[in-house]
């Protein structure tokens, strides 16, 4: 009953308030729309943060040239308040934030194409099982591999990851379905590196966070000391950690011995990637995961994006190459973004509309036709496992954003 009456007063109340349409038979005065939304976001994402199921959120709505929301919400960990300021761990956001804007510029330039087949750059992809594997499988899920791999049990550094992941057996036939794998990812981070003659985390900060201004997106963010507002993660790794001991969410790997590795981390995770792959292997810097950052760094990105690949200072990508990688495939995703309508965080959304979900709580939502993005940033792990041991689902709150602003907005 307590969450119920608490739901209602914190949630129902206000939205009834702002979509009434007359007071005593009076047509009262209709509300901005910017008012409108600052006020159903706060009932949201403050009746989660009230409720316990979330420790704090940061969201930026924007439309054009027009920041509609930017508000912070409850804790960014222990007794510290959530700011806009805070970076957060993003996750796989990494993968279209760093990697997919990295091989989009190295593909604008000529440099390599979608269509190159990965044993172009990586040798180990030169046999008869993966030779026929591209740069396009690793970017839409579709090469085969498996979905996830604890590296770690086998690999402290990064050349010798890559090597692993190069000897791993495909799970599934090239090019038939789409399967979400983070190893993928990692192997485009290999290839950015091959090609570009660079580390990955420079090449991102020269080539694309310091043109577009994002100086507060970086790895591992804690070893210059600059940065002292990061959102904590979790208590080590201890979904991950699951993963590897318990074969009933499907991960069995018959070659290793799970206590045969017991380096997990067991403290909160403020500033190291959540990520176990990332952070084990691969000392923090990864194409999968690993990069922190703020909404408003996000937000560059995707007006850049929104523009067809303009900035203040010019073109930063073609339009053509935007286009390549924002045009659906069969499986009707994009180029490294999600655009399936079928997705649960912006379900049935606009035709062209594109995004991306971070494990660790963040997203992204982008409705281009309207000029339209939510950038929803949440440390839902920092509140721990459920009972169930698996971490708050987040999905409903950005999909119940997400509608209110194509309602209002509309």
């Amino acid at each position: 009953m307590y969450v119920t009456k608490k739901f209602l007063i914190l949630v129902l109340f206000p939205l009834l308030a702002l979509v009434s349409p007359s007071v005593n038979g009076q047509t009262v005065k209709p509300i901005s729309v910017k008012r409108t939304l600052i006020a159903v976001t706060d009932s949201i994402l403050n009746s989660q943060v009230d409720l316990n199921k979330i420790p704090g959120a940061v969201i930026e709505i924007k439309k054009g040239n027009k920041v509609l929301v930017k508000k912070a919400y409850g804790w960014a960990g222990k007794d510290e308040k959530m700011t806009i300021k805070h970076l957060f761990d993003i996750a796989s956001l990494t993968k279209v934030v760093g990697t997919t804007t990295s091989i989009m510029l190295l593909a604008d330039k000529g440099l390599i194409n979608v269509d190159d087949p990965v044993f172009k750059y990586i040798k180990a992809f030169e046999s008869p099982d993966k030779r026929t594997i591209t740069i396009r499988h690793l970017l839409t899920h579709t090469a085969g591999l498996i979905e996830w791999y604890p590296l770690y049990y086998s690999s402290s550094e990064k050349a010798k990851t890559y090597k692993l992941i190069g000897e791993l057996p495909l799970k599934y036939a090239i090019g038939e379905k789409r399967s979400y794998s983070d190893l993928g990812f990692v192997l485009l981070g290999e290839i950015i590196e091959i090609v570009s003659g660079m580390p990955l985390d420079q090449f991102m900060k020269q080539k694309i966070f310091e043109p577009l201004k994002m100086r507060n997106t970086t790895y591992n963010p804690l070893s210059n000391g600059r940065f002292k507002k990061i959102a904590s993660t979790s208590e080590g790794n201890p979904y991950e950690k699951r993963m590897v001991y318990d074969t009933t969410l499907g991960y069995h790997f018959h070659e290793i011995n799970p206590s045969s590795w017991n380096s997990w981390r067991t403290y909160t995770l403020r500033g190291e990637v959540n990520d176990g792959n990332a952070w084990y292997s691969c000392q923090g810097i990864s194409g999968a995961a690993g990069l922190f950052s703020t909404a408003d760094d996000i937000q560059k990105i995707v007006d850049m994006l929104i523009n067809k690949g303009k900035t203040a200072t010019g073109q930063f990508i073609s339009d053509k190459t935007i286009e390549t990688f924002l045009t659906k495939d069969s499986f009707n995703n994009g180029l490294g973004w999600m655009m399936d309508p079928a997705n649960s965080f912006m379900k049935n959304g606009p035709e062209g509309s594109f995004g991306h979900t971070g494990f660790t709580g963040t997203s992204i939502s982008v409705i281009p036709q309207e000029k339209l993005s939510i950038i929803l940033l949440i440390n839902r792990q920092n509140t721990g496992l459920l009972e169930n041991e698996e971490y708050y689902n987040v999905n409903p709150i950005r999909l119940q954003i997400y509608k209110t602003v194509l309602k209002y907005l509309n």
